[in-house]
């Protein structure tokens, strides 16, 4: 994918704006007091990562960032009870993209794209990397695959499709996010929705479900019980079990045939109360500082000028991609889950 090479420019960016603001007199100095203020960034993202570039911001800028971690759903749920009076500036991670996408014409999402990413196109080798009118921003890059315990499945045996999930052999020992409230499982439904069709999707997933132990609300929890060996098999991102690897846990990870390889996005929060703080962290998460984090924990890097820990690259995935009707997730994505909670929970 060719991202366009300007995320190492964000940083110099910055510090010019924050030396003109500076310089300036009446409303622009207002407005850089304005922006020493707290930003509070809502994330369901792993807590120690966000944390670290929470403080990697902090030592940049000296501006508090004040991080609140839930489920995608969960946070979306409550970014729709807070509309009247929006308590985040960034929603930043959300098992890619499609609830953002949900998320458009909730009112939610201001229009805001960093500098950085002005000049790309929306769409590049077939995945969407940010929203036509500027309501989100992609930062990062997800695969959607299978986590396993190499010490209880070998490499043969691990499943290699999505219809190996339902191979009555797993049965109980199987675990993926609830998609009530997890972003992670929620990209699960939906895709195979959009590929079997409901009435297909859904004997799948009665199946599936069969053969789950347990079915946590955090994305991320399942791989971490493949880890400590409560589960043979995980669904969760590529990431996830690289983390867990690094760590010395016993963890690998298979990449479907066909299966969602998609963005990552950061949004500003229509009203948030501190829309400029908002606006300059969505710009770091697009600076070199970020994305070296970012690519320290494992995930795929959306700027061509960083590299990754991860085996995963996005060239060796793309084979695997399978596309997104957004336009049908737009339409489908709080009916699905709410039909998903009335036959499931």
């Amino acid at each position: 994918m060719k991202f366009k090479k300007t995320l190492g420019v964000v940083s110099s960016l910055l510090l010019a704006s924050s030396i003109l603001a500076a310089c300036g007199g009446g409303e622009d100095s207002s407005s850089a007091e304005s922006n020493n203020d707290p930003i509070t960034l809502y994330s369901p993202e792993t807590p120690e990562f966000t944390k670290e570039l929470a403080l990697k911001y902090e030592e940049l800028y000296g501006q508090k960032v004040n991080v609140q971690y839930a489920g995608t759903n969960v946070l979306v749920n409550q970014m729709m009870a807070e509309k009247d009076s929006p308590k985040a500036d960034v929603w930043y991670g959300g098992g890619g993209l499609l609830p953002f996408e949900a998320a458009v014409d909730k009112g939610i999402l201001a229009n805001y794209i960093p500098d950085a990413a002005a000049d790309w196109e929306v769409t590049e080798d077939g995945i969407k990397l940010k929203h036509q009118d500027g309501k989100y921003v992609g930062v990062e890059v997800f695969v959607l695959g299978f986590s396993y315990n190499p010490e209880l499945v070998s490499k043969e045996e691990a499943p290699k499709t999505w219809e190996d999930l339902i191979d009555p052999k797993w049965k109980g020992k199987i675990q993926f996010p609830n998609p009530a409230a997890s972003g992670t499982a929620t990209l699960m439904v939906m895709d195979q929705m959009m590929r079997k069709g409901e009435d297909e999707a859904w004997k799948y997933f009665d199946k599936l479900v069969e053969n789950a132990n347990s079915m946590p609300d955090s994305g991320s929890s399942p791989t971490k019980a493949v880890a400590m060996g409560e589960a043979h098999i995980a669904v969760g991102f590529d990431f996830m079990a690289y983390e867990q690897q690094n760590n010395g846990e016993s963890v690998d990870f298979v990449v479907p045939d066909q299966t969602p390889v998609l963005v990552n996005p950061a949004s500003l929060i229509e009203n948030g109360p501190n829309p400029e703080g908002g606006k300059k962290f969505m710009d770091f998460l697009l600076s070199d500082d970020a994305q070296q984090i970012m690519a320290d924990w494992y995930h795929i890097p959306i700027s061509d000028t960083v590299e990754s820990k991860t085996p995963v690259s996005l060239e060796s995935v793309k084979e695997s991609a399978v596309e997104l009707d957004i336009d049908w997730v737009n339409e489908n994505f709080d009916r699905i889950r709410d039909e998903w909670k009335e036959r499931y929970q």
